[in-house]
């Protein structure tokens, strides 16, 4: 068991640097519609959509008053005509409704409840997650202190998980 303990060690050094030299992941973000109007009548949803960038992986989540609204896919025309006879995707129970952007494209969502004609339909284009920056140059301080608290996580997790390992391992 003792000439286990270096291989064990090495094992670890090891993963530690290959989490240290890992790039940060990047998370899909999630977007309430309307922010705190929610999905409901009187909200301009294209100044919101405007507002906003969408990328694939992203969640949209829509909250309504239960019973009173629903949340409506449609193709471009459907969209045009506040039509929900041939929805893609149609959601009408409980209060809330959430759905990941999974392609590229622009995606259309209306209130199949006469709440269109008022406005309650949002059309959303979903982008390509941009590439990773490269790391700033030396020189460029103000780059290096904003990535500084991602280091320091991916850092700070990569030492947690190989002490954990190591405890593990140690003391069986």
């Amino acid at each position: 068991m003792e000439k286990s303990r270096p291989t064990l060690l090495l094992l670890l050094l090891i993963l530690i640097v290959i989490f240290v030299a890992a790039p940060v992941a990047v998370s899909a973000e999630k977007f309430v519609v309307g922010d705190k109007q929610r999905w409901a009548p009187n909200v301009n949803y294209t100044a919101w959509s405007d507002s906003h960038r969408f990328h694939v992986g992203d969640w949209l989540v829509f909250y309504f008053e239960k019973g009173m609204y629903d949340v409506m896919e449609v193709n471009a025309t459907a969209y045009e005509a506040c039509a929900g006879d041939d929805p893609i995707v149609n959601w009408s129970r409980g209060d809330s409704f959430a759905y990941q952007l999974n392609r590229t494209g622009r995606y259309y969502f209306i209130c199949s409840r006469g709440y269109c004609y008022g406005g309650m339909k949002v059309s959303i284009l979903a982008e390509t997650l941009p590439p990773l920056a490269p790391s700033p140059r030396p020189q460029d301080d103000s780059a290096a202190v904003t990535s500084a608290p991602r280091r320091f996580s991916a850092w700070l997790a990569a030492v947690s998980g190989a002490v954990a390992l190591a405890l593990v391992l140690w003391f069986p």
